[in-house]
């Protein structure tokens, strides 16, 4: 088959580069049958080895059994998201299965456990530390996978995980299809009046490429946001809130049958591996332990949250009352008015940072904050990507000048990539093939573009959105593991955000800005009051902001802490569970669930709480770099040594309190969010 060697070989590129330009589609069945018929070969191996079961001869060998396989799945995962086509969407599930049975053929296999299990009872002959934590995760991951269990339930339990696999990628073609389906297009002025010059280049562009006049708006972020910011036609904002909050909830891409299916199986799973919930099942390998950690969290938050939402609800009221004289306000109102409120409160309209984030500009800025922190430099590099839009560098270390890794950036919306904003690794850090790998990774957003006669500008939930995922990125790029499965973001889900949401708290500072904000026209640095009032920024809304955070939580854990199969009505459940947390009714004919990837496409189920959780880390981590200095180089190698580049070779309490000194309180992010 042309090409099929560019999935499953060694690159020929400098530092073993994807060779994206070279990739067939077509081949990615082929190239999937081939690596695992690999790697199931040097399973064999280690079955039929008549020498004694040792640490490098079990354990080491299943940690490097199967890089060509990594290596089609990481590609085909990352194009499915990033650029998708109707053949890779076509052949999701097929590819998802085979992954999951493989993997299930692994650890359901009695023989292989029994070597794992021998090296465990032998672990004490283990001293080196990240060795012994490899032993102690895989034997974890036999026996949460169905190694223990009998040959009915282990053929249940592979079931189980084949449709489970299958399901979440239909999840994500039906929320990007419906997504995709919705246009807005316009050519009445008035029907656009209050949008900014920003958002209505964006529309124009996006209309001519319909060849249409006037406006088209979408669904995606860029285009969606600032209409309900900005939109003065009520009935307009209704109509966009209305297409948002309903996307795959009925009709052609409805989802309501796979949310169910979804948390019935995931329940059914831990039910037969021992465990009350999905939640209990997750959580034993978190750092909140159990479902009633969690609520205590967010009784922790809850009343100092509902307290701000309800003020700042009656102060957006109030002002669409004063206004517009608006009696019965709803949800699609409460951007536009919020929007005003912010404006007149901190006397400041956010549109006017733009020209001082011009998107180069503010990668540009990424980099010298990295450089600055932790002393990399980010050199662009000409490698082949998936589209034009993309751009490589090759990042080095300004000490050693040794290679550190490749870093790919991907950050304007296309009907071919799903929405929102993510980080992942093509290529973990770690040994491959004998020899320790750097990593490559890839931050994937979807910002403002540009327009014919303006570059790309970029707004403060951008910005920070862009230094979020940065952050993420450099957890994967720094990392000294010596194993990929430890390395990088290889951490419990509740410690993984804070690397990407500590790097937030660096764009509300001057001295940060003040490297990279500059006036895309003139090159005048950000003026002192915009920077004050990004500050102020930070309170505005605060309340409404965390109760909905503690929302979206508390919808996750309800759905996995179910004990029992559902069989209700999708929406009216997710009424009830968040009724407490609500700060306006729902609004019949919408429903979040259905569109909730990171529970039903992504890894966050029983794990949406782990924002918040990691909130207290990065607020607490932070006031130690303010204490200290943004910038100080003690606190920075600190939190590089103890956090960045050890990925999961710890326990992340340990590994916090060895940055910290202490484990985190509280206090610092209710003190960020105006709280006390």
């Amino acid at each position: 088959m042309n090409n099929l060697k560019t999935l499953t070989e060694p690159s020929t590129l400098n530092n073993n580069a994807f060779e994206f330009d070279k990739i067939d589609e077509q081949n990615f069945i082929a190239a999937l049958d081939q690596s695992i018929e690999l790697a199931q070969k040097r399973i064999s191996k280690i079955k039929t080895n008549p020498e004694n079961a040792t640490f490098d001869n079990t354990i080491v060998a299943l940690e490097c059994c199967s890089p060509e396989m990594s290596k089609v799945l990481s590609a085909y995962y990352h194009l499915f998201s990033a650029c998708t086509t109707d053949h890779l969407q076509s052949i999701s599930q097929e590819v998802s299965k085979k992954s999951v049975d493989f993997h299930n053929s692994i650890s359901l296999d009695a023989d292989l456990f029994l070597k794992v299990k021998t090296v465990y009872e032998n672990k004490d002959q283990i001293t080196d530390k990240e060795d012994l934590k490899l032993l102690e995760d895989t034997h974890k991951s036999f026996i949460r996978n169905g190694a223990n269990l009998d040959e009915t339930d282990k053929k249940a339990f592979s079931e189980i995980s084949s449709e489970l696999a299958a399901l979440s990628p239909q999840f994500s073609q039906n929320l990007l299809n419906s997504t995709n389906a919705y246009e807005l297009h316009l050519t009445n002025k008035s029907d656009v009046d209050g949008l900014p010059e920003s958002a209505l280049k964006l529309a124009q562009s996006t209309a001519k490429e319909k060849d249409l006049d006037g406006w088209l708006f979408t669904l995606q972020y860029p285009s969606f946001l600032p209409f309900m910011k900005y939109c003065k036609n009520r009935e307009l904002r209704q109509k966009m809130y209305m297409a948002f909050s309903s996307r795959a909830y009925q009709g052609e891409f409805s989802n309501q049958d796979i949310v169910k299916k979804t948390v019935n199986l995931r329940l059914k799973r831990a039910q037969l591996l021992g465990f009350k919930t999905h939640a209990d099942y997750v959580l034993q390998e978190r750092m909140a332990q159990t479902p009633d950690q969690v609520f205590n969290l967010f009784d922790q938050l809850y009343s100092h949250s509902l307290k701000h939402s309800n003020k700042d609800v009656e102060k957006v009221k109030a002002l669409a009352l004063e206004k517009d004289q608006i009696e019965d306000f709803k949800p699609w109102d409460f951007t536009f008015y919020s929007e005003l409120l912010k404006k007149e409160s901190l006397n400041f309209d956010e549109e006017k940072l733009r020209p001082y984030f011009e998107v180069n500009s503010s990668v540009e800025g990424a980099f010298a904050i990295a450089s600055k922190l932790y002393q990399v430099e980010f050199k662009k590099a000409d490698y082949p990507t998936w589209h034009e839009d993309v751009s490589v560098y090759e990042v080095y270390d300004l000490k050693t000048n040794e290679f550190v890794g490749l870093f790919y950036c991907d950050l304007f919306p296309r009907k071919s990539k799903r929405s929102g904003a993510w980080a992942n690794s093509f290529k973990k850090q770690g040994l491959t093939n004998g020899s320790i790998e750097r990593p490559h990774t890839v931050i994937v957003c979807n910002f403002s573009p540009s327009t014919e006669d303006t570059p790309s500008l970029l707004t403060l939930r951008e910005v920070q959105t862009l230094f979020h995922e940065f952050g993420h990125a450099l957890h994967m790029l720094l990392t000294q593991c010596k194993y990929k499965s430890l390395s990088g973001a290889s951490v419990y889900w509740d410690f993984v955000e804070l690397p990407s949401q500590i790097m937030e708290n660096w764009v509300s500072e001057k001295e940060c800005l003040d490297l990279f904000a500059k006036h895309y026209e003139t090159g005048e640095s950000i003026p002192q009051d915009y920077i004050d009032a990004i500050l102020k920024s930070q309170q505005f809304l605060a309340g409404y902001m965390s109760l909905r955070q503690l929302r979206f939580g508390a919808l996750d854990m309800a759905w996995h802490t179910l004990e029992s199969e559902f069989t209700g009505d999708v929406s009216e459940f997710e009424n009830k569970v968040t009724e407490k947390y609500n700060s306006q009714p729902p609004v019949d004919g919408t429903c979040s669930s259905t569109a909730f990837g990171h529970l039903f496409a992504g890894g966050y189920s029983a794990g949406y709480y782990s924002y918040k959780w990691a909130e207290i880390l990065d607020a607490d981590a932070f006031e130690y770099f303010k204490e200290e200095g943004i910038f100080n180089q003690d606190v920075a190698n600190k939190f590089k040594t103890h956090i960045l580049e050890r990925g999961g070779t710890d326990h992340p309490m340990t590994l916090y309190k060895n940055f910290r000194g202490r484990e985190p309180k509280t206090d610092a992010l209710l003190k960020r969010e105006g709280f006390i």
